[in-house]
């Protein structure tokens, strides 16, 4: 074991000191040669929590779904550019989720990167369009300090991703220093000039109080009921969530819909907007003939808090001046099962939801990704025990079954369900693998539409009618179709296919008793 005083010490060493020093105990890793010092210093400096992943698209969504549930940065270890590349897709999820994600990222040694290897390629080029913070650590002396500036970086509200390139020289050269962690940044505060104008602007059903990020915690939420009950304001959320607090018990929050004439339909009654942790509403895509800007034509819309700000601060002090701090919130989740369906009925969104509505344990969490199945998940689920739901907020697919795996490991007393599409599940399918590895208590429920099925509607959306066969073909997931149960049982994962409610009802009650990894596919 090498001790944190060590003169000996070297880069690699330093760094995992200084990574566990400032509370950096988790690490999902698909190392390559380049990373082999960093390999060995994980193998005899205790305390660090190694998890591998096979793909390091998985790696990054995992070190995501860890920060919504631990609240703090895990790392992950990726293997020079083509490494890092492969996780782009969940480090842009994590972007926009607000999440606290370190990449240590293998480099070449600096004498070798002027030969033009294989592997050379610019890394700080790829990992700046998907970070808040880039560097590389080419001298031993500075690598602890480097490393703790990137943990406090990536720590920085509402969660930031952090890129700590590592030289193969700085991580076998002797001469490391540990560094001492450095203070987490404090939340800003909010927007004081807005206040007055927000205030005033909450006033009858026709404002609306628009959150995210960390006001949708229950504390925070129940802040929200109070503020509404006062005024008459409605509530929502953006359509994407990094964590929403829901269940029986709590104050209940619509979110605004994510086709784009349903979310029209719903903004439309709104004259003023205080957006508290959110976005003005736009639309995911731009569509021939309809609007990008989702608010009435004339809305006020007053930008009270950034995501990263404080938001209870905010909405405290909005409750305050509504003098609603005594209110009862409204908005209150009753304890409500849906009704069954029929059990031979066919698997439909409608009867999926309401079988996950009866379904969800206390305290689980939902890991959604599952755009056009799960429309209608939210009110079916509002009266099931208390859990929490994880949206993907930057849009790019496969984030579901990495982010349960770092939901798993930060929450291990939780049960996890992980609700994706087939064709998403295809992207990340090796997580499965990491669930049984490491044994995690998850239940994965693959929607199988055999399609892009959200893009079938696009085709609509976009102006494109009568697409012929070549087009519908495209977007099919068939000849041959997915078999998710050999996959799923191929990398250590009991599984089971159901067509119809009785099936599924039957299939939720064992994998939810199963303590370990279970897959249901679900045929549609």
């Amino acid at each position: 074991m090498t001790n944190p005083t060590d003169p000996a010490m070297n880069g690699a060493e330093s760094l995992v000191h200084t990574l566990l020093a400032a509370g950096v105990d988790t690490c999902f890793s698909n190392p390559g040669t380049s990373e082999m010092h960093f390999v060995a210093a994980l193998d005899h400096i205790p305390g660090m929590r190694s998890v591998l992943t096979l793909q390091e698209g998985v790696a990054t969504g995992a070190a995501d779904g860890y920060y919504r549930m631990a609240g703090k940065t895990a790392c992950t270890l990726l293997h020079l550019g083509p490494g890092l590349a492969n996780g782009l897709s969940n480090l842009h999820n994590a972007k926009k989720a607000g999440s606290g994600v370190l990449n240590i990222i293998g480099e070449h040694a600096d004498s070798h990167i002027a030969l033009d290897a294989p592997l050379t390629s610019d890394i700080q080029g790829i990992a700046r369009p998907v970070s808040h913070w880039v560097h590389t650590s080419k001298n031993v002396t500075d690598l602890g300090a480097d490393a703790a500036q990137a943990v406090q970086a990536a720590n920085t509200a509402p969660g930031q991703v952090a890129a700590l390139i590592l030289p193969s020289d700085t991580a076998w050269t002797d001469g490391g220093v540990v560094a001492e962690p450095l203070p987490t940044p404090e939340r800003p505060d909010f927007d004081r000039s807005q206040f007055d104008a927000a205030v005033a602007a909450l006033s009858g059903p026709d404002s609306l109080l628009l959150m995210g990020g960390a006001a949708l915690t229950e504390a925070n939420l129940e802040i929200a009921g109070r503020i509404s009950a006062a005024t008459g304001c409605g509530l929502l959320s953006e359509w994407s969530n990094a964590r929403m607090e829901r269940g029986a018990g709590r104050v209940a929050v619509g979110r605004v819909p994510y086709p784009i004439d349903q979310a029209i339909k719903v903004l439309e009654p709104y004259k003023r907007i205080v957006l508290v942790g959110a976005r003005a509403p736009i639309g995911f895509f731009a569509y021939p003939g309809k609007p990008a800007v989702l608010t009435a034509d004339g809305a006020e819309i007053i930008h009270l808090a950034e995501t990263g700000s404080n938001l209870t601060a905010a909405l405290t002090a909005l409750c305050e001046g509504a003098g609603a701090m005594e209110t009862p919130p409204a908005h209150v989740a009753a304890s409500a099962m849906p009704d069954r369906p029929d059990g031979k009925s066919p698997l439909s969104p409608e009867n999926i939801a309401a079988l996950l509505g009866r379904a969800i344990p206390e305290n689980a969490v939902i890991v959604d990704e599952s755009v056009t199945t799960g429309r209608n998940f939210s009110p079916a689920t509002q009266g099931a025990p208390k859990h929490v739901w994880l949206n993907n907020c930057g849009g790019s697919i496969g984030y579901g079954l990495p982010v349960a795996i770092g939901a798993a490991i930060a929450a291990p007393d939780s049960k996890i369900m992980a609700l994706t599409g087939d064709g998403s599940a295809m992207y990340t399918v090796q997580a499965l693998w990491t669930m049984a590895r490491e044994n995690l208590d998850v239940t994965v429920v693959i929607f199988a539409n055999r399609s892009y099925r959200i893009l079938r509607g696009e085709l609509t959306n976009v102006g494109v009618g009568n697409p012929g066969p070549r087009a519908i073909d495209m977007l099919s997931l068939d000849r041959p179709n997915l078999d998710w149960v050999q996959m799923s049982r191929g990398m250590g994962v009991e599984a089971v296919a159901v067509t119809d409610c009785d099936g599924f009802e039957a299939a939720l009650a064992e994998g939810l008793a199963t303590p370990g990894p279970y897959l249901i596919e679900a045929v549609m």
